[in-house]
């Protein structure tokens, strides 16, 4: 085992390193998705194509910008910028033209329309954008690569994986968990995802609750696309492959579960990249091998907790 590992060690580095950025990215999807459904009660099959959509306007975005001969940083305004007009116009369409009018309906008429409403904005994509690969690596280049010392090795790894992707999945869960705790507006959220019923009756506006949270979520997904997009080539297919993957993650972290998405990001993101490098043969099916072997022992997930069924 010793042997082992002391042959293997550099490829182990690189598996955490990469599993460390993907495990961001996942995370920014999956958490926006858990927030959706712990106040909406909606499981948005749609949520991986803003991802997708995120990304492509972040590209287009810093290329339209780059062609004007404006600085490389302003590639990463085009990253923020893209994903707020994503999430701030596609957010609320969405909620208030669709999902506004499924609202207690039964969970297999919200599936079949969020899967419809997926639908039509992959072919959306293809129509704006075409089939064509998209890429934008600017901010990527820009920040370079550093050396990162694992055991007797050096590992050169890109700074905008390093400590951009983790950076702001980092702040991003620390900022959600201190916004639903500390601040009003974020404990009217948590009162409406406790007992929907019991904060209407209080005077709370539900719907405007639920307005503000899938448009955050929608921001949020869209955020994930675009850090993702100086980092891949933004192909057709980018939205469904990260839906699958983020359902992994929040179905092994108990749906609703905020800071458990966080961790359930990293055990699938690390584990998926251990397969990269060690068997690749085995990539797509360990995300999914994990999420199966926490189910069988938590149905609920690792920090799901069992509700009780109110009649």
């Amino acid at each position: 085992m010793a042997g082992w590992l002391e042959q293997n060690a550099l490829l182990l580095g690189l598996a955490l390193l990469d599993g460390l950025a993907y495990a961001a990215l996942v995370f920014m999807v999956a958490v926006g998705l858990n927030m959706v459904f712990g106040v909406l009660r909606i499981i948005n099959i749609a949520h991986g194509s803003l991802f997708a959509i995120g990304g492509y306007a972040a590209a287009s975005l810093g290329l339209f910008l780059a062609a004007r001969g404006l600085p490389d940083w302003t590639g990463y305004v085009a990253l923020v910028l893209a994903a707020a007009l994503v999430g701030g116009i596609l957010g609320p369409v969405i909620e208030r033209g669709v999902l506004r009018r499924i609202y207690g309906h039964e969970q297999v008429l919200q599936l079949l329309v969020t899967f419809a409403l997926f639908m039509i904005l992959e072919d959306a994509q293809k129509l704006i954008w075409g089939v064509q690969p998209v890429s934008n690596d600017a901010p990527l280049r820009l920040l370079g690569t550093v050396d990162v010392p694992f055991g007797e090795d050096v590992i050169p790894f890109t700074a905008y994986q390093l400590f951009v992707l983790p950076g702001v999945a980092l702040a991003t869960l620390v900022g959600l968990a201190w916004f639903l705790r500390r601040t009003l507006t974020g404990r009217v959220i948590v009162a409406v995802t406790t007992d929907r019923e019991a904060a209407t009756a209080m005077g709370i506006d539900a719907r405007r609750v639920f307005l503000l949270t899938f448009t955050f979520g929608a921001g949020l997904a869209a955020l994930g696309g675009a850090l993702a997009s100086p980092t891949t080539t933004l192909v057709p297919g980018l939205g469904a492959a990260t839906i699958v993957l983020s359902f992994a993650v929040v179905a092994t972290a108990g749906l609703g579960q905020i800071e458990g998405a966080a961790i359930s990001a990293l055990l699938i993101g690390i584990g998926r990249s251990a397969a990269v490098y060690l068997a690749p043969e085995f990539e797509v099916v360990v995300p999914y091998l994990i999420m199966v072997a926490v189910l069988l022992v938590r149905p609920q997930g690792l920090f799901g907790v069992v509700e009780t069924r109110r009649v």
